[in-house]
């Protein structure tokens, strides 16, 4: 507050002693303290009297709310944070993928995705196979009216 140091105390304290004397130097250490005390008790009086008056406003409500809101852990600033540092902490050129024995895994599953493989193909086939039965048949009505039609124009004419 006033920036004194222990060297700058000691000389003040005795030049007191010198100018004052022994008897009114304790009366004067003694007044002070009481004037200090005094000085305290104000300074919390007016604390008290300042929270009291923002309790009643409602300051301290609106003030809590307005701390909370701009907490980061509140708008997710903290999550971010913690992204941020892996991301400075990542070292692209080291593997972060763990290595796994995939024998027996590996094989069933190429099984399983060679089985679903050959049904894919069967019900392609089929598939294939209905579209065109319209077309063939359509087709081979076409080549038999020709054949019926010939004798029919030979007949008329």
């Amino acid at each position: 507050m006033f920036d004194l140091g222990w060297s700058e105390l000691l000389v003040i304290g005795v030049t007191a002693l010198i100018i004052l004397g022994p008897r009114d130097l304790t009366k004067l250490f003694r007044e002070l303290g009481r004037f200090t005390g005094k000085i305290r008790r104000m300074a919390r009086d007016f604390q008290r009297a300042m929270e009291d008056a923002a309790k009643d406003s409602g300051v301290d409500t609106a003030a809590a709310d307005l701390k909370n809101m701009t907490s980061p852990s509140k708008m997710g600033m903290d999550k971010i944070k913690e992204a941020t540092d892996k991301f400075e902490k990542w070292d692209p050129t080291k593997s972060t993928a763990k290595p796994r024995d995939r024998g027996a895994e590996a094989a069933k599953e190429s099984e399983e995705r060679a089985e679903t493989v050959r049904k894919a193909n069967e019900n392609a086939k089929k598939m294939a196979a209905e579209w065109k039965a319209p077309e063939e048949a359509e087709a081979t009505q076409d080549t038999a009216e020709p054949a019926e039609e010939t004798p029919k124009s030979e007949t008329g004419a």
